[in-house]
């Protein structure tokens, strides 16, 4: 997976053609074909990757020795990557030579930078279209009158200094991927290269220099926007450190003093209309010229949306008999014929989605609080089926806000004898009904309330009447002219006269 977005970026990006890709990549046509026409995340075995697996438990002893051999004076005086080797050995240590060797190499080429050059820096010149850099910060602000830490994710594209930023109750992966639909919408295509920090949403694993291990759905990510994914250096913030900037001015511009908004939809629409409004502020780099000139001059160049991707996480769970799966401390209704199975759960920034046979079977506006319950009644009905008497205290019914003619209608008819069976006839008809089922079911109570005289038997009726098919008209003779037969033909009675005239044999 991690060649197959390289090899559909370089094709149809930098026009490379198939077969110098054979020749880069050392893989056939028909595999190169095959890696072209792949968009969807390919399903593998799941690997355990750690690249010190038995050395781990001694990391901490060999780093106290490197650190001890590196004040003393003179090459000879170190030990060896050999000989820390068999000193750990000694210490207990049964893994190999080669584990060894990767980590004393690895921390030498950390300390490798001169410090008299440390602080000493390269301008940089970013072509138009090429490169956005990703960062995020935490911010404070009012949201539903409660004040909350908010997770903001800051976008900036390097040529034109065009920023983007959204808030999030949370740094989740769905949230990255949906940072990054709303980031490429607002700047109306895509930049060709991306620049993260190692966050562990987007990489998994960080080797020796620039190699890494990207994330699988992030990769898929960027397998679908075709842009090729940049991790910095570890501890090396001006490799972005237009972004970087980016956080503190926006603490101070637009959490400054602390905002207030009802919701978080009515907050990030604030700040995608003040990132708007601050683009009319003049270019660092060309002060003749505003961000937003410089944009108008870049977002051409970027590459177009083709379509928007799903960015959901994935994950299997599984139903308890309360017809209830847990995400997040709290607790989403499924339908009761998936009671104790497992189902798959896709979460993004805002939708929970349960997915059964590869069919969506229930969704509901996610939450971010703790131990709520969010319930949908048509999800109970086949329990009421068999235990009508749920109905009352149901907490899915309880909390159901139905209209009031139907609440009226609910209410004096439990009251009667066999109620709860009664009314749930009267929520069967309307799931049946589907989506007109619940407003027919309104105009039913309305018109019963009007008669005085409740019962689920009238209540019934009048919703058969209300979705009865319609009648055809009667055609009317006096307009339409029906077709005559030029010949008549004559009607032949002897046949007939001569099976009367028969004997019959019992």
């Amino acid at each position: 997976m991690d060649v197959i977005p390289e090899i559909r970026r370089l094709h149809f990006v930098e026009h490379v053609t198939i077969s110098d890709l054979a020749k880069q990549f050392k893989l056939s046509r028909p595999t190169i074909r095959k890696h072209l026409k792949t968009v969807e995340e390919p399903v593998y075995p799941t690997r355990q990757h750690q690249p010190y697996l038995k050395l781990g438990a001694f990391i901490e002893q060999l780093r106290t020795w490197l650190e001890t051999d590196a004040t003393l004076p003179g090459k000879k005086c170190k030990r060896t990557a050999q000989r820390l080797y068999e000193c750990l050995q000694a210490e207990g240590y049964v893994g190999g030579y080669s584990a060894v060797q990767r980590y004393v190499k690895a921390w030498k080429a950390s300390r490798s930078a001169s410090p008299s050059i440390k602080q000493a820096f390269v301008p940089l010149l970013f072509p138009a279209g090429e490169t956005c850099q990703f960062d995020w910060s935490h911010e404070r602000a009012v949201i539903g009158g409660v004040e909350q830490v908010v997770k903001v994710a800051h976008f900036r594209l390097s040529y034109s200094r065009q920023m983007f930023v959204v808030a999030y109750p949370r740094e989740t992966q769905e949230m990255v991927l949906d940072a990054h639909n709303q980031a490429f919408t607002f700047f109306g295509g895509v930049p060709k290269r991306m620049v993260y920090d190692n966050l562990k949403t987007v990489v998994d694993a960080i080797f020796v220099g620039k190699e890494r291990r990207f994330n699988r759905r992030f990769l898929t990510l960027a397998n679908h926007y075709l842009f090729e994914p940049v991790a910095c250096t570890p501890e090396s913030g001006w490799e972005k450190g237009q972004v970087e900037n980016q956080v503190g001015n926006i603490s101070e511009w637009l959490f400054t003093p602390t905002p207030k908004f009802a919701d978080f939809a009515e907050l990030n629409a604030w700040l995608a209309q003040r990132c708007r409004e601050l683009a009319s502020r003049s270019h660092p780099d060309q002060p003749s010229r505003t961000t937003a000139d410089c944009f108008a001059e870049e977002q051409p160049l970027l590459m177009p949306v083709k379509a928007m991707f799903d960015g959901y996480v994935e994950s299997m769970r599984r139903v308890s008999s309360l017809c209830l799966i847990r995400i997040d401390r709290n607790r989403y209704s499924v339908p009761a014929q998936w009671a104790n199975q497992a189902v798959s759960v896709r979460l993004t920034a805002d939708r929970v989605r349960i997915v059964a046979e590869g069919q969506v079977i229930a969704e509901h506006e996610r939450r971010f609080g703790r131990d709520q319950l969010i319930c949908d009644p048509w999800h109970y009905l086949p329990v009421l089926e068999k235990k009508p008497g749920a109905l009352r205290h149901g907490a899915p019914f309880v909390t159901w806000d139905l209209p009031i003619p139907i609440k009226v209608v609910r209410n004096r008819i439990l009251k009667q004898d066999k109620g709860d069976r009664a009314f749930v006839d009267l929520l069967l008809m309307a799931r049946d009904l589907g989506d007109a089922g619940l407003d027919a079911l309104e105009v039913a109570c309305d018109l019963t309330l009007q008669t005085g005289v409740i019962s689920a038997a009238i209540v019934l009726n009048e919703m058969r009447r209300l979705t009865e098919d319609t009648r055809p008209k009667a055609l009317d003779e006096s307009v339409t002219s029906l077709p005559t037969l030029a010949v008549e033909p004559l009607a032949d009675c002897s046949r007939y006269d001569a099976l009367r005239s028969a004997r019959h044999v019992h």
